[in-house]
């Protein structure tokens, strides 16, 4: 009896996990560690955008890392001044590291300036990214 407890204790918790980090995932969110940081081209390796600057960290076998770069091109091209950049995180270590990019694929939604407005872990819905330009943008 005393195992038929635990075992449906821990499937609880299990589940109540999952819910979390599946409502969690891909939200577009602020974060206080990404407060003052500045990207240009020099760390992206392109120019940003005129408007707001759209970084994708991506790995090559990450399934929502396509459907993400999918939305993100969608938006940019549907939105003027808004360029999309895409990064290999395993190439790019160092820049990883710095920012404190856990997962892939991991969004940062950049003003004009290069200062990170907003950040998403996991696969951002496309009007979660609009919303979020909508901040960056309107910051100028």
């Amino acid at each position: 009896m005393t195992g038929l407890v635990v075992c449906v204790a821990l499937l609880a918790a299990a589940s109540a996990f999952g819910v979390l980090q599946r409502r969690r995932n891909g939200r577009v969110r602020v974060r206080g560690r990404d407060e003052g940081k500045l990207l240009g081209p020099a760390e992206l390796g392109e120019d940003l955008g005129e408007r707001a600057t759209l970084v994708q960290f991506s790995s090559a076998f990450c399934a929502p890392c396509r459907a993400t770069r999918r939305v993100l091109g969608e938006v940019a091209a549907l939105v003027p001044g808004v360029t999309h950049v895409e990064i290999d995180a395993e190439d790019r270590l160092e820049l990883v590291r710095a920012l404190d990019i856990l997962k892939t694929p991991t969004v940062l939604v950049l003003d004009a300036n290069g200062r990170v407005v907003r950040r998403a872990a996991g696969q951002p819905r496309k009007a979660d990214v609009i919303a979020a330009l909508g901040e960056a943008v309107g910051a100028q």
